[in-house]
């Protein structure tokens, strides 16, 4: 074992491994993806015996991964219980590392389950109820120990993701800020917590020309409609002179992740142009990682 330690001691290759663990049906699924999409090198369901493989490799010279998360819960079985163990050698190695505990209330975990229809890996032929009360007794440790831990009652993945993006992902990649421009429709709901909110109901709407009507804000024919008298190009000489004095302010300001919402009537037209012209124009920018979500293109025109 002393052996062992002495290898991980040599060449600190590895600036940053994430520990992912809690309760089954709390989250761990999302929050290992949002780290994927950060650059981290993640693998799932790893068993506690294994993370200290895979340090090893990664402290090794000639590796290029600087940051890693792994996801490491009951559904190792016995192997689960070194892990506690695991994070004692770990630190007594000097591997800079952190502890992300997921949990939710029963009731939330137990919904979560009848939407999936799985069962609990800890009570396979029983109710799901008992197999979280075995799980809770065995995470209270991890728990006690872990450097954060999220509460993820009442959160969609969408707002986990964001949670962990300004809680965990801003110190260790600084200078970058995720930029989602989502499109949406009224008609269907307003948009679920954006930052910025931008109604576009005033500009020529498609969806009364029956030929334009099956398209898309993708089609170039769409676009040229809106702007048959220019006023598509009004709006961008006034928006995107305030989106760029914006965007840098958010970003000195260390946010991590900013929601821009664009919404028309049916979020089919309008509203899915502007945003995919948005998210052209700052893609170019080494400062911000740019994602569009059409939430609505697909419902009925």
């Amino acid at each position: 074992m002393a052996e062992r330690d002495a290898r991980l001691e040599e060449a600190p290759v590895l600036t940053d491994l994430v520990i992912i663990t809690g309760f089954s049906g709390a989250g761990k699924s999302t929050a290992m993806a949002a780290f994927e999409d950060e650059g981290y090198f993640c693998v799932d369901n790893l068993p506690s015996e294994m993370i200290r493989s895979l340090v090893e490799l990664f402290m090794h010279a000639g590796s290029k991964v600087a940051r890693a998360a792994v996801v490491s819960d009951v559904r190792a079985g016995s192997y689960f219980e070194g892990l506690s163990a695991m994070l004692d050698s770990l630190r007594a190695a000097g591997v800079n590392h952190r502890v992300l505990f997921l949990e939710a209330d029963e009731q939330t975990l137990l919904t979560r389950y009848k939407e999936t229809r799985r069962r609990h890996p800890l009570a396979p032929t029983g109710s799901v109820a008992d197999g979280i009360a075995r799980e809770r007794a065995l995470l209270a440790p991890l728990r006690a120990r872990a450097d954060v831990v999220i509460d993820t009652t009442g959160l969609t993945a969408a707002m986990l993701r964001r949670k962990l993006a300004d809680e965990l992902l801003p110190t260790r990649t600084p200078g970058r800020l995720a930029i989602t421009f989502q499109s949406f429709g009224f008609k269907w709901g307003p948009a679920r917590d954006p930052d910025l909110l931008l109604d576009v109901r005033f500009l020529p709407n498609p969806h009364y020309e029956p030929q334009l009507r099956p398209l898309t804000g993708e089609d170039p024919r769409i676009v040229e409609f809106i702007d048959q008298a220019g006023e598509l190009e009004a709006f961008y000489d006034r928006l995107e002179p305030f989106l760029d004095y914006l965007l840098p302010q958010y970003l000195n300001e260390g946010k991590a992740h900013l929601v821009v919402a664009i919404g028309c009537t049916g979020g089919r037209h309008r509203s899915v142009a502007i945003a995919e012209h948005l998210a052209k124009r700052y893609r170019h920018s080494e400062a911000f990682l740019v994602e569009v979500v059409h939430r609505d293109v697909s419902r009925p025109a």
